[in-house]
């Protein structure tokens, strides 16, 4: 769950603080959104250079206008199986906090969908899955239409636990 003391909820704040932009993608059949203020840009497949014993979440580096950035492959990292990437496959480049301030990393996800503003009464807290699952990265759910968009905290995402691979990966 979390830092022993640490509530359930501590650092995703209340409704009316996540409500706002969002970059919507999928991943199969799941719909997922990045608060849109995270998001540098969204690009194409690049060659992807691998990096030896980072692990198997982190795909490599690519050289993004003459700067290196570790990028992630957000299936992966969610252990969802892997799939060949097609003609939708795409990164979003995306900054995280870490130590020394804000790091560029790439996420490859399976289709960017759309940007939506997503209002507070539409968003929900995670449900609690029990003391085994983690949901830390999730700040909410969004009801949208008949479906559900999950909404990460891509610093969480790609946590503190992930952050010296990714560094050595760049």
């Amino acid at each position: 769950m979390g830092r022993p003391g640490q509530t359930m909820n501590e650092g995703r704040g209340c409704a009316t603080e996540r409500e706002g932009k969002y970059l919507t993608f999928s991943l199969g059949s799941e719909e997922y959104g990045i608060g849109i203020l995270k998001i540098r840009e969204i690009i194409g497949m690049l060659p992807i250079t691998s990096v030896p014993e980072t692990p198997p979440f982190v795909k490599g580096v690519v050289n993004l206008r003459g700067k290196v950035i570790p990028v992630v492959d957000l299936r992966l990292r969610f252990g969802m199986p892997v799939i060949g990437y097609t003609e939708r496959t795409c990164i979003i480049v995306v900054e995280i906090s870490a130590t020394g301030g804000l790091v560029s990393v790439g996420i490859v996800v399976d289709a960017v969908s759309e940007v939506l503003n997503i209002k507070a009464e539409e968003i929900e807290e995670p449900p609690a899955f029990g003391a085994r699952m983690n949901t830390d990265y999730i700040l909410g759910m969004a009801k949208m239409g008949n479906g559900v968009k999950l909404l990460l905290d891509i610093d969480r995402v790609l946590g503190r636990d992930d952050l010296p691979s990714l560094k050595e990966a760049a």
